[in-house]
Parts: C-alpha cells; structure tokens; sequence
C-alpha cells in the first residue's frame, strides 16, 4: 500500500499563495487544514487533507 503524500509547509504555502504569518493566523483562528508535526520539528501536511480541506472552503463560499 502506497503512502499519502506528504507536502511540506513551503509548498502548501505556494500552492495557496499565503505568506507563512498569514498561514499562521488563519491555524491560530481554527481554520485550517491539520498539520503533522515531526519528530525534527518541522511540519507536514497530507494532500488528502489539504484537498479535503480546500473543498470545504469551496462549499463555505
């Protein structure tokens, strides 16, 4: 069985077009996607779940 594809906190930044401090505000506020935070610290992010969570900004609009 394949693993989910990871992406990193640059790429989601880029593929949403948000400044890392506007990323932030938006997870401090509750409304984001889920993160997973390594061992090392740096964090991650599930194309499933960014997918999932970009569909449901699409419905809320």
């Amino acid at each position: 069985m394949a693993r989910p594809q990871m992406l990193k906190l640059p790429e989601v930044l880029a593929e949403l077009g948000m400044s890392r401090a506007a990323f932030y505000r938006m997870r401090a506020r509750g409304l984001g996607p889920r993160l997973i935070k390594l061992p090392n610290g740096q964090l991650r992010v599930r194309r499933s779940d960014l997918d999932s969570w970009l569909s449901g900004c699409e419905e809320a609009a």
